[in-house]
Parts: C-alpha cells; sequence; structure tokens
C-alpha cells in the first residue's frame, strides 16, 4: 500500500464500521446508523467502508510482517429526532469525505456490521479483521467469535434454556421430532430477519415432501423447534452490551403472521424485562464477556431462549423510540479503552 502507516493518535479514537454501502442503509431504522451518530455525539470520528474495502499486505523485504488495511471514507451524519410515527430523516441524511487508505491500527476500534449472509466474503473479511485483532485492534464483535456463533446453533450452548429443538438433516428425524411436539417450526441454518422460517403440523398433508425440501434432499441440516403458542404476544428482543441488559423492544406478529420480525411487518412494542428473562440474560452473560461478543441481541419467547444475534442485531431505533433509552449513546459509553 502507499498510503503511510499513521498509527492511532491520541486524540479522539477513530471508529470504522464494516457494514453495506452506506447508501442502502436506512436511517430510521438501522442500528448501525444509531451507532454511527452516538459515536459521532460522543466526539469520536466515523468512518465507513464494506468488507470489499479490507486488505492484507505481506511485507517480505521489511519485518517479515503484513499489514491489514482499508479503503475507507469518513463520515459526517446528520441528527435525527424521534416522532410519533418514527424518526424523522434529514436530506441528505450523511456525507461523505474522499476516501482514504488506512492501516486498521489506525482505528481504536472496528465494528463489523456487516449483515448475513454469511457467506465466503463475510468469512474471509472475518479472517483479514482477525490480522487486525492480533495487531491490537479491537473489533466488535470479535472475528473468531462471528464465526464460531451461528445465530441458530449458538443457543444450543444453552439449550436448557430453549423450546425442544433439534438439527439434522434426516427427514425421519425432523418427522419424529414433528409427530413428539405436534405443532413445529423449521429454521434454515443460514437465515435472517424471519426469511424461509415454516410453521408446519405433524398432521398436515405433505410435511415429509417440506422436510425434503427444506434440506435439500437431505443435505443439509436446519432446526425444528416445538411451536410455541406464546409467539402470538411477541418475540423480545433484548440487547445486551458486554453481557448487560440495555433494553428490548417486543415485536408481535401481524394478524394472519406467526413470525414477529419487524423486517416481515412484526409491530414494534415498548416493553420491559421479566425476571425469567434477567436471569436469560445473566445466565449468557459470563460466556459473551469471555468470547468477545460485545454487542449482542437475544430473541426470547414465551419466556425461552430463542436466538443468539451476533452478526449485526437490530432494534436499537425501537428500543430509543418506544422507550426513550438512549441506547446507542450508552453502547458507545461502555466501548472498551476509551
Amino acid at each position: 500500500m502507499n498510503a503511510p502507516a499513521t498509527g492511532r493518535s491520541s486524540g479522539p479514537s477513530p471508529q470504522l464500521f464494516v457494514a453495506d454501502p452506506i447508501a442502502r442503509l436506512n436511517p430510521a431504522k438501522d442500528t448501525t446508523v444509531a451507532l454511527m451518530q452516538a459515536a459521532q455525539r460522543a466526539g469520536l470520528p466515523v468512518w465507513i467502508c464494506t468488507p470489499a474495502d479490507l486488505s492484507a499486505e505481506a511485507e517480505p523485504g521489511g519485518n517479515g510482517g503484513h499489514g491489514a488495511w482499508v479503503r475507507a471514507c469518513r463520515v459526517s451524519l446528520a441528527p435525527m429526532q424521534a416522532g410519533a410515527g418514527g424518526w424523522e430523516v434529514p436530506d441528505p441524511w450523511y456525507t461523505l469525505e474522499a476516501s482514504r487508505t488506512l492501516p486498521l491500527e489506525s482505528f481504536g476500534h472496528v465494528w463489523m456490521r456487516k449483515d448475513p449472509p454469511v457467506d465466503e466474503a463475510y468469512l474471509y473479511a472475518t479472517h483479514l479483521l482477525d490480522l487486525a485483532e492480533r495487531a491490537g485492534v479491537r473489533v466488535l464483535n470479535r472475528p473468531s467469535s462471528l464465526r464460531a456463533w451461528n445465530e441458530k446453533l449458538g443457543a444450543l450452548r444453552f439449550s436448557h434454556l430453549m423450546a425442544p429443538s433439534l438439527v439434522a438433516s434426516r427427514v425421519e428425524a425432523l418427522a419424529a421430532f414433528a409427530a413428539e411436539h405436534g405443532e413445529v417450526v423449521l429454521k434454515p441454518l443460514g437465515g435472517r430477519a424471519g426469511q424461509g422460517v415454516v410453521h408446519a403440523s405433524a398432521a398436515g398433508p405433505g410435511l415429509r415432501a417440506l422436510l425434503e425440501l427444506v434440506t435439500g434432499q437431505e443435505q443439509l441440516p436446519v432446526m425444528i423447534q416445538a411451536f410455541l403458542p406464546g409467539v402470538s404476544a411477541g418475540d423480545k428482543r433484548i440487547l445486551l452490551v458486554d453481557g448487560e441488559p440495555l433494553g428490548a423492544v417486543n415485536r408481535r406478529p401481524r394478524a394472519g403472521e406467526f413470525r414477529s420480525n419487524l423486517a416481515v411487518g412484526g409491530a414494534p412494542e415498548a416493553t420491559e424485562l421479566s425476571e425469567a428473562e434477567r436471569r436469560i440474560c445473566a445466565e449468557l452473560a459470563p460466556a459473551l464477556r469471555a468470547e468477545g461478543l460485545f454487542f449482542v441481541g437475544i430473541d426470547v419467547i414465551d419466556g425461552r431462549l430463542s436466538e443468539i444475534n451476533v452478526t449485526s442485531p437490530t432494534g436499537v431505533r425501537e428500543v430509543e423510540r418506544l422507550g426513550g433509552i438512549p441506547l446507542a449513546d450508552q453502547t458507545i459509553a461502555r466501548l472498551p479503552g476509551l
């Protein structure tokens, strides 16, 4: 690379957000935008890039080391206000400076906020971020943990907190689970925002054909869970920062739908945590802290843990608007090393 290795300055800690292209972000709903605005309010320079802007370079003629680099733009974000019907977004809501190539060591924190799918490009980006982490950069969340914590399978580490669940590829095993529990939910392991989640009945026609379809003829494992009727009252998203629950939003399914994800029409509602939900958070906290999962969203249905979201958890905008909690500012205030 041609740019000089500037290193971190002694001034405000620059924040780099690795995300989808900024023009595709929805500022009225996107948690990444909320976090960038909070960092800016805290006086921290905010930069943005996509995973394709990350790179690494060996230095065979130098000290035998390597360098992790990024082509990034500094961004300035306009303030936004919460109104009765949502967030009021100015136009334009951001301005970008010219891009620059910088060593990742220039940044106090690097936020990996690229939305799933966790595909090859995503995984290779986490490997490049590994290089930055080994050089002392704080990457949120830890790249190795992003690879290790599939958002469906990760919850199985705490299976006693979940509804009855099975992950399998074989139709016979999945059908037997459905026969035992009657009403079930099928979840693709790589899905997001409720996409591909199916409610099925063991007594319904075509169950085996459905199982063949979702497993790709027994080539891919899927998660099957006992259906929780309590989902009609909502699916609670709880946001944990360094293991501490700072806010939550209840997501109620729309009429005729069992999925409560906001992306498929679920309605957000203000909520408080129950004692059972606080116990779930307390049990997860040590593992989340130990594995560098600083910003996490868990989903709880009727007191049962459903998922542990670690890639780019959402919900901050809804918590701030409905609950009056400055959750993004509280998150930035808890950054390690500030």
